[in-house]
Parts: C-alpha cells; sequence; structure tokens
C-alpha cells in the first residue's frame, strides 16, 4: 500500500488490507476485526485429557480437597498459578501453591517437592507451564499416593509421564483441532481449564444455590502471561490479549493495577507494556529474588500488600539488569570464536541462571542466529542453559533430540525458546550436536529473511492519526507484526547515540516535514555506524514501526528503526 501522497485507504480499508496480508481470508475479516472470545474459542474437550482434568479438580472442589498448584518462575507460570487459585477462589475453595526456586531446584517438578506436597495433605496437584518432561518426578507422586493433573504447553516426548491428565496442545498424540492450538502460552491453557471445570461444576448442579464466576475477569492474567511468554499473537491469543487489556484497563486485579503503578504507566497498558514494562517486573522475583513473589502480588486483594510486593519487585528488576550487563557483555566476548558457528553455545562459571534467557535474546538478536546460554557451576559440573531462536529453527526439538540422545541432563521447550540442564563434560559434544543438526536450517532461514513492507509514506503521512488506525489491526507481536512502514526520501539533520547503545535520528523529507527516529541497540551494528558516521550526504529511505511520542505537549509520531537503505546521492 502506498499512502505516500495522502490519498490512500483509512479506517476499516486500511485494517483489512493489513489483516489480509496477515494471512485472514477474505470471508474472515470481521471476527479478526475485533477478536472476542465468543468467536475464537474452542470447545475444551478437542484437548485430550481435557475432561478427565476438568472431573478431577470438579470433584476437588466438591469433597473439599487440599489442592496445591505447582507452578514455574517465570510470567507464564506465574500467572497460570494465579489465574487457578483465583479460579479456586471464585469456587468458593482454597488452594495453595508452591513455585521452584530457580537456582536451588531448577525447572519443573521434583519429586521430592510432590512427595512433601502429598505428606502435608495435598491429595491433588496441578501443574502449569511445566511438568510435560517430569516423567521421574510424576512416577514418585504417584507412588506416594499423589493424583497430579498436568497444564503445559511445552513440547512433549512420544512417552508421557504418568499423571491423572496430561493436558498440552503440543503433545504428540493430539488432534487436528487441538495442535492448532499448539501456540497458546500455558495460561491460555489453563483458561480453558477453567472453562471446562465451570462447565463440569455446572453439570453437577454446584451452581444451583450459588452464582457462576465470570471468568472474563481472568484475562488480564491470560494477556499477561501470553505476551510475555512470547507466544503467537494469532487466532485465539489475539482474542486472549485484545480482551485482557480490556480487563487489565479496568485495575480488577489489586496486583497488577499495583504493578502498573510501579511501572510509572499513566495510561492503560497496551500490549508492548505487558512485555517490556510489568512482565520483567514479575520475572524478577523468580531470576534473582524470591520465586513466590509473583503469585503472591497476581492473588492478594490487599492494596497495602500490593503496593509493597510491587515495589520489591521493581527494585529486583533494577538488580537484575545490572547482573544482565555483566553476564552478556562476558557471553558476548566468547562470539570472536564461534563466527562460523551458526548456533551460539556460551557457557561460564559463575553467571547468574536468573538472566541467562535474557541474555541468549540479546545474542540472538545480535547475531541473527539461535543463541544457548549456559551457567556452569564448578561443584556440581552441570550447567544451566536457556536458548533462543530465530523464525523458522525449532529449537525446543532439537534440545529434546540432543536429550534423547543423552548430551543432556534434562532439556525441552517450544521452538522459540528451550531450556537445558548439561554436564560440563558433553559441553562439546551437545554443540557439535546442535550445530550439526541445526546448521542448514538456519542457513536457510536466513536465507529466507527480507523486511517486508505493509505501506510506505511520505514523511508528512508518518502521524498520530496513522499510529492509531494501524493499531485497529492489533494487538501485535510474534506471529502477527505490527506493521512496519517505509519512510521517504528523507536527509538526517541529527544522528547520535543516546543511553547505552541506541541511534537516535532527526530525519527531513521534501515536503519539509521532520521526526524522529530510533534504532535500538543499534549502535555497534553496522546499519548503526552507517547512519551515524555514512548518511550524512545521502538521502535514505527509512523502514520501522510508527509509535506515538506522548511525552510533549502535543503528541507526534517517531518511527522505531528496523532497517534503511540509500535513496540516492544529493
Amino acid at each position: 500500500m502506498d499512502l505516500s501522497h495522502g490519498g490512500g485507504l483509512a479506517g476499516d480499508a486500511l485494517v483489512d488490507q493489513l489483516l489480509l496480508a496477515r494471512g485472514v481470508g477474505p470471508d474472515d475479516l470481521l471476527r479478526h476485526r475485533s477478536p472476542t472470545l465468543r468467536t475464537f474459542l474452542p470447545d475444551p474437550s478437542c484437548f485430550r485429557d481435557m475432561d478427565v482434568a476438568a472431573e478431577r479438580i470438579a470433584q476437588a472442589v466438591l469433597c473439599r480437597e487440599a489442592v496445591t498448584i505447582y507452578g514455574d518462575y517465570d510470567v507464564d507460570g506465574a500467572t497460570s498459578a494465579a489465574l487457578l487459585v483465583r479460579l479456586f477462589a471464585m469456587l468458593g475453595h482454597s488452594a495453595g501453591f508452591y513455585i521452584p526456586d530457580r537456582l536451588l531446584e531448577g525447572y519443573g517438578p521434583s519429586g521430592e517437592a510432590l512427595v512433601r506436597l502429598a505428606n502435608n495433605g495435598s491429595s491433588l496437584v496441578v501443574t502449569v507451564d511445566c511438568g510435560a518432561m517430569a516423567h521421574e518426578a510424576l512416577a514418585q507422586a504417584h507412588d506416594a499416593g499423589l493424583d497430579v493433573v498436568v497444564v503445559d504447553h511445552h513440547k512433549c516426548a512420544h512417552a508421557l509421564p504418568r499423571a491423572v491428565a496430561l493436558v498440552n496442545p503440543n503433545r504428540l498424540d493430539e488432534g487436528d483441532e487441538a495442535a492448532g492450538h499448539g501456540h497458546l502460552a500455558a495460561v491460555g491453557v489453563a483458561f480453558l481449564l477453567a472453562v471446562a471445570v465451570v462447565r463440569t461444576l455446572r453439570a453437577h448442579g454446584f451452581f444451583s444455590d450459588r452464582e457462576e464466576p465470570d471468568l472474563r475477569a481472568l484475562l488480564d492474567l491470560v494477556a499477561l502471561g501470553t505476551v510475555a511468554d512470547v507466544a503467537a499473537l494469532h487466532g485465539l491469543n489475539r482474542a486472549f490479549v485484545a480482551q485482557g487489556l480490556k480487563i487489565m484497563a479496568q485495575r480488577r486485579n489489586t496486583g497488577i493495577a499495583a504493578l502498573i503503578d510501579a511501572s510509572r504507566l499513566s495510561r492503560a497498558p497496551v500490549c508492548s507494556d505487558l512485555g517490556f514494562a510489568l512482565g520483567p517486573r514479575i520475572n524478577a522475583g523468580g531470576r534473582v529474588g524470591e520465586a513466590t513473589l509473583g503469585v503472591r502480588l497476581l492473588t492478594t486483594e490487599s492494596p497495602d500488600e500490593a503496593r509493597a510486593l510491587a515495589e520489591q519487585l521493581s527494585r529486583l528488576n533494577e538488580e537484575r539488569r545490572a547482573i544482565e550487563q555483566t553476564v552478556q557483555e562476558e557471553a558476548e566476548a566468547q562470539l570472536t570464536g564461534q563466527q562460523d558457528r551458526a548456533v551460539h553455545v556460551l557457557a561460564g562459571a559463575g553467571w547468574h541462571p536468573g538472566v541467562i534467557g535474557i541474555v541468549a535474546g540479546r545474542i540472538k538478536e545480535k547475531t541473527g542466529r539461535p543463541a544457548l546460554v549456559i551457567a556452569l557451576d564448578p561443584a556440581s559440573a552441570t550447567g544451566k542453559g536457556s536458548g533462543r531462536s530465530i523464525s523458522g529453527v525449532d529449537l525446543g526439538a532439537a534440545i529434546i533430540a540432543a536429550r534423547e540422545a543423552g548430551l543432556l541432563v534434562a532439556g525441552g521447550g517450544h521452538a522459540l525458546a528451550a531450556g537445558l540442564t548439561v554436564s560440563a563434560d558433553k559441553l562439546g559434544q551437545f554443540a557439535d550436536f546442535m550445530e550439526e543438526r541445526l546448521a542448514s536450517r538456519v542457513a536457510d532461514a536466513q536465507m529466507g529473511q527480507t523486511v517486508a513492507l505493509d505501506l510506505t509514506v511520505a514523511p508528512r503521512g508518518l502521524n498520530p492519526y496513522l499510529a492509531e488506525q494501524l493499531e485497529g489491526a492489533g494487538p501485535y507481536g510474534v506471529g502477527w507484526p505490527s506493521p512496519r512502514i517505509a519512510v521517504g526520501s528523507v536527509s538526517l539533520i541529527r544522528a547520535d547515540v543516546v543511553g547505552q547503545s541506541h541511534v537516535r535520528l532527526i530525519a527531513r523529507g521534501d515536503d519539509g516535514h521532520s521526526f524522529k527516529a530510533i534504532g535500538f541497540r543499534m549502535a555497534e551494528s553496522e546499519l548503526g555506524q552507517t547512519l551515524l558516521h555514512g548518511s550524512a550526504q545521502r538521502r535514505l529511505w527509512l523502514a520501522g514501526r510508527v509509535k506515538v511520542d506522548d511525552w510533549g505537549s502535543h503528541p507526534a509520531a517517531e518511527l522505531h528503526l528496523d532497517d534503511a537503505a540509500f535513496a540516492g546521492v544529493n
């Protein structure tokens, strides 16, 4: 689409063109223009074991059993656990929760912890965002007489662990309809389970003398966990996030309201805030603080407690940033010896396991290749690792294959993110295995990389009205990218570095309109150096995503830069 001269599409027509470009069929535009649960929510019974899981949880409610929700220490795990704790509260029942310590216990259910929960009186444990590969731990729980329901979304092996029910759209034996929801975060699967539980209790006559809970009140948790876990925002996830943001704006959840205030947001959160402002604060508890802080915040009804927890998480987030910077510098120093590698495997003793996932993501962004960052523990001669991948390269499947080949103590994940535990003496073999398995796939993915554009505009067309219209096809995220526009041609009035590594530009077009553009973490890249030092006398086209800068008295549009190209010599 070309809006360079102001005569292009507007309103619904522009939104429809964006939806069509993202694969929506012409007959399905209305449903996607305003994504709602009514039009996207599947029948939960299409998932294997869903009805079994719902019946077992319903029986626990009817019989007043002691129930514990066993979560993970990241945002998806915290929101999933909080959602089910809140569901039980809505049903007039109390459920406890257990979040393992990242450093002492690691990822996923441990047999020791499950047996301890059984000995303390729990007859049912529901694991969320973990458990799909916990064969040994769930076997111990079974031997201890403890019923376990697994709610997960990570990739599964052919053999499933022993559980009352295992609900996971990524089961290898899942049907086509349920498998089509493999992009859900665990919190999305937990919400579907909540729907199934309420339906099952209704069939038992549970609501004959009480009001049914309004499950829509839980959608703020679903939106937060979905975006923070970088789940693909298409289909049902778009509806979850679109509707969840509306609930979040109503500040129904005391903890989320406190988190918004601690993040210094003076407006209702938008999708990007969940990933860059709220999510990192929840994550900070599990990464460098106390693992239970996130769930405690998201389940409290006390404004004073919520305020204190949100402030504590904000302080921990600042501490996390400092630790992350140190690990990132040391990890990047190892890249010079891996220039020919398609998959970067970086390891260091003393690296904090709580930040390795973030660092892996930074390395992946910088190199355009999958990255695995491993924190080595000399005392145990093992390493805890976290990986991030590029589109088209399934890292989770490769990690599972490495585990099945005997190269890992533990490991799993999904296409774009994975975790692992490796013996130090097998680190080299593991790196070679990943290189051999993924090198050709990385090459194919990189060959297919292009800068896709949704529309072009003259500089004067880059304005707040355009940004508002583009938001009509949102929410945007992984799998549903925000529109990328090209603006030009322009000359650069100013180019400098702000912060530690961001490139800031002031550009002006032939129409006399000037605007600001910023390239995040771009200062050391080839593009960043060209913009800073090699483009003063050249005209450019700039490509990126339009955002509204509302810091001044009059909102203005700015471009968040992805790429640039020379337009010719003045």
